[in-house]
């Protein structure tokens, strides 16, 4: 989960959007898999300010996160990143899918979420401590649905059927509770451009009804 973020995202043409949306699935997977690390901070403070993907709904957002960046320096943004998902016991944000969909982590989405993804060949990595239905691993699945080279497994349907079932149901309460918390600066910013690409990711999807 180390995606590069480029200073410039063209829109110019159906593949560069589709690199757009893959990078921005990447660069969501690497902000809630783990604080950030000094050199991708570094790569967000330099990013331009044009929205990153295509569609001007983005654009505010993403200037909002790129400016929290600029303004906060890593180690805020790591203390930031543990008060509001790290800790011993119950964190303060869930991040797992399944805490939204029925309340409790490890619950019947988590199992349906596993059955698809075997479906797709895809398994966790057993180095991994986190379940499936972590934020950060449902983005990477969508990543690599987007840029994948099995044309099988990566293309649309494949990406609104996986979106549409295990992240537009809950995306959105998750990023509402990380805006509210009083704590939340860089990851309030980052909730809201969250929320907004799922919105454009929806409204992409719902035009291939």
């Amino acid at each position: 989960m180390h995606p590069t973020l480029h200073p410039t995202l063209a829109t110019s043409s159906a593949l560069d959007e589709e690199t757009a949306r893959a990078e921005v699935y990447g660069l969501l997977s690497a902000l809630y898999y783990a604080p950030p690390s000094p050199e991708l901070m570094a790569q967000l403070r330099v990013a331009v300010t044009e929205a990153p993907a295509a569609g001007g709904f983005l654009e505010e957002p993403w200037r909002a996160l790129v400016a929290a960046a600029r303004t906060l320096d890593d180690q805020v943004v790591t203390d930031e990143y543990d008060a509001l998902f790290g800790g011993m016991g119950k964190p303060e944000i869930y991040v797992f899918g399944s805490h939204y969909l029925s309340g409790f982590l490890n619950e019947k989405p988590l199992a349906q979420l596993r059955s698809d993804l075997g479906a797709l060949g895809l398994g966790r990595d057993e180095r991994m401590p986190e379940t499936e239905d972590h934020i950060a691993y449902l983005c990477e699945v969508m990543r690599y649905l987007i840029a994948g080279d099995d044309v099988a497994l990566a293309n649309l349907s494949q990406q609104r059927q996986f979106f549409t079932t295990h992240l537009q149901p809950w995306v959105g309460a998750m990023c509402e509770a990380i805006a509210a918390h009083p704590k939340a600066r860089f990851y309030a910013a980052l909730a809201a451009f969250t929320q907004a690409f799922a919105s454009v990711e929806t409204q992409g999807f719902d035009l291939l009804h």
